[in-house]
């Protein structure tokens, strides 16, 4: 039996598209993100299409269901269903390679357009420069959302929620596999490195390291985080995240070093018993009717405290 199984919409053999827009899913239903594209792309003729990624999630009933959205939508689609878990680079490397366009839109399933011309505006950016790399940007629901993830949109709103102009200070820092656009020359010629594994800071190493050979360009294009998650998760996040973090502060120095992530993390590597109050900050982030500013700043602490044994 193959571990890969392949989806494909009617559209999809004849197309010759401008533009693919890559969304790998982990037990999470990107149903919602495939309509909000199909509404827009069916009349841009032709120029759009979509690979999904399930990346051995193991859900036969969710599998079904995209399968057969999928041969439901006008756009071009693949869906590729891996019944072995490969890994958020190795799968967004994967993704690429199905892809036909000469750029690629990698765009995370719990994300969702944030106006009706966002495709129309990436097709807009490739027509007037053909340019090697683009970051939409990154936005959070405007309306209230759960209890459990009041925490993760404020913090989205303190740091990764930033314009255009903002991003293009630091650009390096703010490539998120969430909503990025890359020429197919490039991402050949620079993959995601398959050798980070856990939760974070591939796309930021990505970044880095294709800042040094192509301009990073930011734009006003952003998509909306509706996978949100609680704070205890956001922690365990972190917590996966700190082998990754070392590698890239090893491998780009010069570049984390003015990362603020960094620069706490430094503060706080000589602070004493620090691994004794460690758990303390934790607690705080998670202790629900405290001070929302508090529980922001004891998550980012917390954060902060496990990079310092890296760094």
């Amino acid at each position: 039996m193959s571990d890969v199984v392949l989806t494909d919409s009617t559209a999809w053999k004849a197309a010759k598209p401008t533009l693919s827009v890559l969304t790998p899913f982990f037990r999470y239903d990107p149903i919602p993100l495939l309509e909000a594209l199909d509404a827009e792309g069916a009349g841009l003729d032709g120029a759009v299409e979509l690979v999904l990624l399930d990346d051995g999630g193991g859900d036969d009933a969710l599998a079904e269901a995209v399968a057969a959205k999928v041969k439901a939508l006008a756009l071009p689609v693949r869906f590729v269903r891996l019944l072995q878990n490969e890994g958020r680079a190795k799968g967004r490397n994967r993704l690429a390679g199905a892809a036909r366009a000469r750029h690629l839109l990698f765009l995370d399933c719990d994300m969702l357009p944030d106006g009706s011309g966002f495709l129309a505006a990436y097709l807009e950016v490739i027509a007037q420069g053909d340019p090697p790399v683009v970051f939409g940007g990154f936005a959070a629901p405007s309306g209230p959302v759960p209890v459990d993830q009041a925490v993760a949109k404020a913090m989205a709103l303190s740091g990764d929620c930033a314009s255009a102009a903002a991003r293009q200070l630091q650009p390096e820092k703010y490539v998120f596999t969430s909503n990025l656009l890359v020429r197919r020359d490039v991402f050949e010629a620079e993959a995601f490195d398959e050798t980070f594994v856990g939760w974070g800071w591939e796309d930021v190493e990505w970044g880095i390291r294709t800042g040094k050979r192509w301009p990073l360009l930011h734009i006003d294009n952003a998509a909306i985080h509706l996978g949100l998650d609680p704070p205890g998760t956001l922690a365990r996040k972190y917590e996966q995240s700190v082998g990754n973090f070392a590698r890239v502060a090893a491998r780009h120095p010069e570049i984390v070093r003015a990362f603020p992530s960094y620069r706490v993390a430094r503060a706080l590597r000589h602070a004493p018993l620090r691994r004794l109050w460690r758990p303390w900050l934790k607690q705080a982030a998670l202790t629900e009717g405290a001070p929302m500013g508090a529980r922001v700043m004891a998550l980012k602490l917390y954060r902060a405290a496990l990079y310092s044994d890296v760094v």
